[in-house]
């Protein structure tokens, strides 16, 4: 498995550099004597990545400027994967080429651990393991901008039926300054791309395929390239540290849409008309029916009901979408006017009456803005009703405004294997709904299930395999338990046949890479947590096992943020038990955005969105800010407690091992354990939790190791 070449460009061993400028550097030399050193910064960054079959050509531009008074010259260095080729390798300053040595991993680390010793910047460990390139850089004179380009090629790896594209940003990922784009020469060979760890947007053009990465993470940006499969490809990646469960992502990608025959469907739109909705909400909702009905297509069926104190119906059963029933049905869409109370309960029985057909996908999209107010009104007994009545129907509500009721429409879209979309005040509906019509066009395998794997798989998110439809990915996550080799088979039903998807797998006891995916699976099962507490009430056990979660994985919920914001009076104390009318609130603000969050954390695709969902717990609640702010440091949460950075994971009962930063013990221990690295940037004084161990990096501590004392300590981090 290879690793790719580090970004960040550094400045100067005379200035105090900031951690988030730590990989890939350049050394400021050759100062008159007194004088100051020239703030040299990085200004700009663009990388262009051109994939050709199997074959990656890498462009690196980099911009920087001396910003100070005095001429700034020394060298450039570039860290390199060993499998990068040179063949088509060059550096350039303006018109004038730089004569480059490359230098091994070994030399590399000699010069790498000299530089952290004098800077004092940790961060710089994070390279272990790369080659070097070293160029004389020419004088940047003061206020001059200066350009450097460099170009290299790798070899694309397989992982099952996708290429995998890795690339490091590094710690300054989330500068605004980094463009990432990436263009493959023959788009038609490729289903939809995806990225565990980054926001993307691809889109083709002439036949090539073009992607935008958003660099609002910082770190490896992982990229997969699903391979033209007849029905969808299958790829699966594992994560396990060893003394417990494993981790394992699924990737299942059909092709784009377009490309081979969807599944026929009955689509059924429920819209809410009651007074409430009266103005922009009901403009807009009615835009939104309108953009469904333009997603049809010649073997689909629909039908449109309407409901405030009564329900109207276009039309009792489905009808076939011709021209003349799509003409009626906008006329229908277009009379629709806002008055009266909320019917909810019968809407959803005219909805769920009609006996559905085993070769068709059923699909309910329902639009309301408020809670029941006539008929039926306890929303257990109208979602047990529904339940009752969904058979093989997918429901997606669309909750508009604080006035909806939480759980009834959480418990619609569990019942109904969909998902659920709670729109802002101020929010646009139409929008909200294209978000879900954009990914149930074309459904491509239905009623999916893992029918055969080598090892035992468990806590798997979502627990019921949704849908999978053409242009859109789906990604599963779980642990498994074991280890073993074999087949790992998914089946779905597509116009009335059974399919197979199959990929060889392999789920191993020990497996340091693809460390996203933790984060993404913990990130998910909250979400799932946090609905279960809405749903069933808190207990416990659920809330025990969210909080681990969060402390473990450095995800802010509900029940850790108090820990960030008061760590002095909560440090290693049970979090508080919500009262019980408190987690059971199902309408109001604060029930939505809890209703809001959990949705979102259990459709988390990426690293990027889980940290803004995440993000956005502790800034509704009165977030610290300022130098003692909490900070996120590789996937872990860390706040300032006695002067030292500490893991918000670590515990009590945990022996603690204190290490003399920057001593000979200090590289030791980064040598052995590798993914310790990026968390010492955290703080000159930082605690990092292990699972029976955890390591202090202080002014003062061991220095160097006694005979297995250091392994002994690896394994007590590990858990192994």
């Amino acid at each position: 498995m290879y690793r790719p070449p580090l970004l960040v460009l550094l400045v100067g061993l005379c200035i105090p550099l900031h951690p988030t400028f730590a990989q890939g550097w350049m050394e400021i030399e050759g100062r008159r004597p007194g004088a100051p050193a020239g703030p040299v910064s990085r200004v700009g960054s663009r990388v262009t990545i051109a994939v050709d079959d199997r074959v990656a050509r890498v462009q690196v531009e980099e911009r920087f400027r001396n910003g100070g008074p005095a001429v700034a010259e020394g060298s450039y260095f570039y860290p390199l994967a060993g499998e990068a080729s040179f063949t088509d390798f060059s550096l350039w300053l303006n018109d004038e080429e730089l004569r480059g040595e490359t230098m091994d991993a070994d030399k590399a680390r000699e010069i790498y651990e000299s530089i952290v010793r004098r800077q004092k910047d940790p961060a710089l460990l994070t390279l272990a393991g790369h080659g070097l390139v070293r160029a004389q850089v020419f004088p940047i004179q003061p206020g001059e901008t200066r350009r450097v380009a460099l170009r290299y090629t790798q070899l694309l790896i397989r992982q099952g039926d996708a290429l995998r594209l890795r690339y490091a940003l590094g710690l300054r990922g989330s500068d605004s300054a980094t463009e990432l784009r990436i263009e493959i020469a023959r788009g038609d060979l490729y289903g939809t791309p995806y990225s565990p760890t980054h926001t993307i947007d691809s889109r083709t053009n002439g036949g090539r395929l073009e992607i935008a990465v958003s660099p609002g993470n910082a770190g490896d940006v992982e990229l997969f390239l699903p391979l033209r499969r007849p029905v969808a490809g299958a790829t699966l990646l594992t994560h396990a540290s060893g003394g417990e469960d494993g981790y394992f992502m699924l990737l299942l990608a059909p092709g784009p849409a377009g490309r081979a025959q969807a599944v026929p469907r009955d689509l059924t739109l429920v819209v809410d008309v009651s007074g409430s909705m009266s103005g922009t909400k009901l403009e807009q909702a009615k835009a939104a029916l309108q953009q469904a009905l333009g997603t049809l297509g010649p073997n689909d069926r629909f039908r449109v009901i309407a409901f405030s104190s009564a329900v109207r119906t276009f039309r009792d059963e489905p009808v076939a979408a011709t021209r003349a029933n799509l003409t009626d049905a906008r006329e229908f869409v277009d009379g629709l006017a806002a008055e009266g109370g909320t019917n909810l309960a019968g809407a959803l029985e005219a909805a769920l009456d009609v006996p559905g057909d085993a070769e068709r996908l059923a699909q309910v999209i329902l639009v309301s803005d408020g809670i029941p107010s006539i008929g039926e009104q306890a929303p257990e007994r109208i979602a047990g009703n529904a339940a009752a009545r969904i058979g093989r129907a997918r429901i997606f509500p669309v909750g508009v405004g604080h006035d909806v009721n939480t759980y009834l429409l959480d418990r619609l879209a569990a019942e109904g294997r969909g998902t659920v979309e709670y729109v802002p005040p101020g929010t646009s509906v139409e929008s909200a709904v294209g978000v879900i019509l954009s990914k149930l066009r074309h459904p491509a395998l239905v009623d999916l299930r893992i029918t055969e794997s080598p090892v035992e798989l468990v806590a798997q998110q979502p627990a019921r395999l949704p849908d999978l439809f053409y242009g859109e990915e789906l990604v599963v996550f779980g642990r498994y338990r074991e280890r073993g080799s074999g087949r790992l088979v998914v089946t779905g039903t597509r116009n009335g046949a059974r399919e197979r998807v199959e990929t060889r797998a392999t789920f191993a006891s020990s497996e340091p890479g693809n460390a996203f995916i933790p984060r993404l699976w913990a990130a998910r099962r909250i979400g799932e947590l946090t609905r279960l507490i809405r749903v069933e009430g808190p207990s416990p056990v659920l809330i025990e096992e969210m909080r681990d979660l969060g402390l473990r994985f450095g995800i802010l919920t509900e029940y850790t943020s108090y820990l960030v914001q008061e760590p002095q009076r909560f440090a290693n104390a049970p979090p508080p038990m919500p009262r019980l009318e408190e987690a059971r609130d199902q309408t109001g603000a604060a029930a939505f955005e809890r209703a809001r969050r959990s949705a979102k954390f259990a459709e988390a695709k990426t690293l990027q969105s889980a940290d803004e969902v995440a993000a956005g717990v502790i800034g509704g609640t009165g977030s610290v800010v300022g130098p003692e702010a909490p900070k996120q440091v590789g996937g872990r949460m860390f706040v300032l407690r006695d002067s030292v950075w500490t893991d918000i994971g670590n515990a009590d009962r945990i022996p603690i091992t204190a290490v003399a930063a920057f001593s000979p013990a200090y590289f030791a221990l980064v040598r052995m354990l590798p993914e310790l690295a990026p968390y010492l940037s955290a703080g000159e004084d930082v605690l990092v939790a292990g699972r029976r161990g955890s390591i202090r990096i202080a002014h003062q501590g061991i220095e160097s190791w006694k005979p297995g004392e250091l392994a002994a300590l690896v394994r007590n981090f590990r858990g192994t």
